[in-house]
């Protein structure tokens, strides 16, 4: 990957929550899944921009799910990782890895 091609943060949460839902996620149970895992405060707004702007660059695929009595009779919007989406991790978390690799934190100079 290039430069600017590298997953931020939150787009590596994000993806990690969809991938863990196996196509189950929607806004509400992905922001469930990131505060449950990491204890970090999330809006369903962050993850829905952060959702579109995955699907732009064709990481993340949305379908519209059954409706349900309980939405009203609306249907939740399921999202699925996609293979760029799952090499968009690999390669964000291959750059991490390297920078780490060999790294003692203690003997750096602060």
């Amino acid at each position: 990957m290039g430069k600017g091609e590298f997953l931020g943060e939150f787009e590596q949460v994000v993806l990690l929550a969809v991938a863990r839902l196996r196509g189950d996620g929607y806004g509400v149970s992905i922001r469930q899944e990131i505060e449950r895992r990491t204890g970090r405060d999330v809006t369903v707004g962050s993850v829905y921009a952060t959702l579109a702007r995955l699907e732009e660059k064709g990481f993340v695929a949305s379908l519209e799910g059954d409706p349900t009595p309980r939405r009203g009779g609306r249907a939740r919007r399921l999202f699925r990782l996609l293979p760029g989406g799952a090499d968009a991790l690999r390669a964000t978390r291959g750059m991490i890895d390297s920078l780490w690799d060999g790294l003692d934190l203690d003997a750096a100079d602060a």
